[in-house]
């Protein structure tokens, strides 16, 4: 294809996205809330991903054995641990650590109460602090732990806790996000691509007879289609764009005022460098092709040439 003919094929597809007012407003509209909300459900699942990742490193299960276990007993213990292939790191807590521990943890007054307890008449168990690989099998790591009090005839073990129900809700919430955005998407993509269809089909009714003359002195098909497709493109782009600037300048605000206005330190968003790059693919690269999506089947199914 020539230069000068790509630049007319251009030129005619923005003629055709100016000359349709506002059948191209309502379009790039379309799309606009269609990517903003895909939008918001990605930043939204990238933050409850963030905070999932930042709890992971707290999330531990605390294995606490029986009082007064002899030390070849632990070590065996250890040993069966160990081998449980889910488990990132196991370490053990003896009862004067756990003591001194706590000891640390209370005020002042609090304090004095443990000042009677020595080595001896420490009330506190032994015990293991235990992280996982991955949060979503903490459940199946302690229940494998657990399970070493079946085959142990001294049942070495007393209890084994785990404070994984927030990662767990979190989890839900995170896929349940994705669900429902993927939905709300859906539904608003086939309302957009409708649009850009009729938009692209009022153009070509009006300009039957134009095209009919083009026809007639020699124009092929794919030269009369072009114009049509990029004006579905651009239609596609500029939605994207617009609904890029505004979520990004939105979402940089809303981090701003969490921050510095209401002064919430303890929950870290993802800033705009972290997401910028995949939510701008994403939008950008949909929108896009929404637009090609809506001039083609328009074209395929009112274009009769």
């Amino acid at each position: 294809m020539k230069f000068s003919t790509l630049v007319r094929h251009l030129r005619e597809g923005g003629k055709n996205v100016v000359r349709n007012g506002w059948m191209s407003i309502a379009s790039i509209s379309s799309i606009v809330v269609s990517l903003f909300i895909l939008g918001v459900f990605m930043l939204l699942a990238l933050n409850v991903n963030k905070l999932a990742d930042q709890l992971d490193s707290q999330v531990q299960i605390r294995v606490y054995l029986k009082l007064d276990m002899e030390r070849a007993k632990i070590e065996e213990v250890s040993r069966a641990i160990r081998r449980i292939p889910e488990l990132k790191s196991v370490t053990f807590v003896s009862k004067a650590e756990g003591l001194e521990r706590l000891r640390a943890s209370m005020d002042e007054d609090d304090r004095r109460a443990l000042d009677g307890y020595t080595d001896e008449t420490n009330p506190l168990p032994d015990a293991f602090e235990i992280e996982v690989y991955d949060p979503q099998t903490i459940a199946e790591a302690a229940r494998k732990i657990e399970a070493i009090n079946v085959t142990d005839p001294d049942k070495p073990i007393n209890s084994v806790k785990y404070g994984a129900d927030t990662v767990e809700k979190l989890f839900k919430i995170t896929n349940a996000v994705r669900i429902i955005g993927m939905i709300i998407v859906a539904g608003l993509a086939v309302m957009a691509m409708f649009l850009i269809s009729t938009t692209i089909k009022l153009t070509i009714v009006a300009r039957r007879r134009e095209i009919a003359i083009m026809k007639m002195v020699g124009a092929t098909n794919s030269f009369i289609r072009i114009p049509f497709f990029i004006e579905g493109v651009l239609i596609g782009f500029l939605g994207s764009v617009i609904s890029l600037a505004v979520l990004l300048l939105g979402y940089a605000q809303l981090i701003k005022t969490t921050k510095e206005d209401i002064g919430i330190y303890m929950i870290e968003l993802a800033t705009v460098h972290e997401v910028a790059w995949l939510v701008a693919g994403t939008i950008l690269i949909l929108g896009t092709l929404l637009g090609i999506w809506g001039s083609t089947i328009s074209v395929r199914k009112y274009l009769k040439v």
